[in-house]
């Protein structure tokens, strides 16, 4: 006999980073799958160290890692998670940012600026990543920058829903915070059968982070519940300012549905003192129990992600997720 043949099989595992195991958790719940067990810590000097104590020899590898609060910490822990993968002969990685970190970093817009997201791709391409699976880019042609696939999923669905069954029977307008966010709030208007669409004009000064100046509104809004559509919740400048000059307006009513609540401070304050009544959010990054504020609605990612996951592993389409969009 020349040759040995062997069965041709495929193990999925699941890997769970330290910033949000319970949504590693929950996505193994739906899959059946639990997080493979490690040893995670760090050195008195900040070193990560991880260890993996099961083999992971020929799998299909997936780790979960949100990138929450200590941004920095957590990438480099997905490094080491992956390296230590790589190592350990898993026959390919998919690496599941449900945030992307630095993506707001996607270009220059003067000399000598860092095109950060950029950066982290090619970290995530050294470090061993074959795939990169996440929600809601803040720009879609950061996919570009990873060299390998990328599946790109949108919490539109999530949060159309909760919206249109909350809401039903009230004249709405969808408004983008800014004008970078008008194409993202014409596939909303699209979703909710096409209502009216309204935008924010405003100005922002470079040399100021997370300062906005909102001006004007443009577009029908008087009398009508407002959604205003955005991909991140940072320090809730933009929208808090955009909830006052849609209330001067005439507006009935202001929501916001937004995919990432990083919430950094003073969002909650600002939040809780704004005329927002209520705010959407998914489940992509943590929101300790001191940022849950009465108004804001939490729904779960973890469905979505789960059934992405296994249509990767199965060698599916994870485009037939939403209609063909993506």
């Amino acid at each position: 006999m020349g040759s040995i043949v062997a069965e041709n099989r495929k193990s999925l595992m699941l890997f769970s980073g330290r910033g949000f195991p319970e949504l590693a958790d929950e996505i193994g719940q739906v899959l059946g799958v639990a997080p493979t067990p490690a040893d995670s810590y760090e050195f008195a000097n900040g070193e990560i160290f991880v260890r993996f104590k099961d083999s992971v020899r020929g799998s299909d590898a997936f780790v979960v890692q949100s990138v929450t609060e200590g941004v920095n910490r957590w990438v480099m822990e997905t490094l080491i998670m992956i390296d230590a993968l790589k190592r350990g002969s898993a026959k390919r990685i998919t690496v599941v940012l449900p945030f992307y970190p630095y993506a707001r970093q996607d270009k220059k817009h003067r000399g000598r600026e860092p095109i950060s997201a950029r950066l982290v791709a090619d970290l995530l391409k050294t470090a061993g990543a074959n795939r990169i699976l996440t929600v809601d880019l803040h720009t879609a042609q950061i996919q570009g920058f990873f060299d390998g696939p990328v599946d790109h999923l949108f919490a539109m669905d999530i949060l159309a829903e909760h919206v249109q069954k909350k809401y039903a029977g009230r004249p709405m307008t969808v408004v983008a915070p800014d004008s970078g966010r008008v194409r993202v709030a014409e596939r909303w208007t699209d979703r909710l059968g096409g209502c009216p669409l309204a935008f924010i004009h405003k100005t922002r000064d470079p040399l100021k982070p997370n300062q906005v100046v909102a001006n004007r509104v443009v577009g029908e809004v008087e009398g009508r519940v407002c959604l205003i559509v955005d991909d991140m919740i940072d320090t809730g400048g933009t929208i808090t300012k955009a909830a006052d000059i849609l209330w001067e307006e005439g507006a009935a009513d202001v929501i916001v549905a937004s995919t990432h609540a990083l919430l950094s401070d003073p969002a909650t304050e600002r939040l809780k003192n704004s005329r927002i009544s209520e705010l959407v959010v998914t489940n992509t990054l943590p929101l300790p129990p001191e940022k849950r504020l009465d108004k804001i609605t939490v729904l779960s990612i973890a469905p979505l992600l789960a059934r992405a996951i296994r249509e990767v592993f199965d060698d599916g389409s994870v485009t037939t997720l939403f209609g063909g969009l993506s």
